[in-house]
């Protein structure tokens, strides 16, 4: 079997609020991708956390995004490229986008496919919490980004997409995947 050019990440509990965000949104892109004759080029993967084992689902692939909830997030979403990190503690039980482009690079010997992260804004991560109106809201405009992503995948067409530089989605925003 030929792995889809693009894979997506989405990463989340929807048992707490806000951070069901990643799973909702990867729900409605399944029904999405089947409805536009899409779902062969994209694999999406969700899970609550991202573990080391994710690696290995950037195998022969083109193109990787990463979907999550962030508290510290501008509204609706920030979208942006993401590099391997360097100096992650591989002990660990979650890792973040950069950690797991990091273990792809050290287990392959090879630099990972181009990835991006898109974080949409959440207000309550509550524990048994329904999704927020807020979050719901900007869920919908993600999901139009999304859209407009999965149509065109291609790393220099989703660069002019990009919300924020490259250099300032390296600090902490609020959006760790984990």
């Amino acid at each position: 079997m030929t792995a889809a050019p693009l894979v997506i990440f989405a990463v989340g509990n929807p048992s707490r609020g806000d951070d069901a965000i990643g799973p909702l949104l990867c729900q409605r892109l399944a029904a999405w991708l089947a409805a536009e004759g899409l779902a062969e080029q994209c694999e999406l993967i969700e899970d609550f956390q991202l573990q080391v084992e994710h690696s290995l689902d950037l195998c022969h692939r083109q193109l990787t995004l990463f979907i999550d909830a962030g508290s510290n997030t501008p509204a609706p979403y920030a979208f942006y490229p993401i590099e391997p990190t360097a100096g992650f503690a591989h002990s660990t039980h979650a890792l973040t986008p950069p950690a797991v482009l990091q273990v792809y690079r050290q287990i392959e010997g090879s630099a990972p496919p181009p990835a991006f992260v898109l974080c949409v804004r959440g207000e309550h991560f509550e524990i048994g919490a329904d999704l927020s109106a807020a979050a719901e809201s900007h869920a919908v405009a993600a999901f139009g980004l999304l859209t407009e992503l999965c149509r065109r995948p291609e790393a220099a067409i989703w660069m002019t997409h990009v919300t924020r530089s490259a250099a300032s989605a390296k600090e902490p925003d609020g959006c760790p995947v984990g």
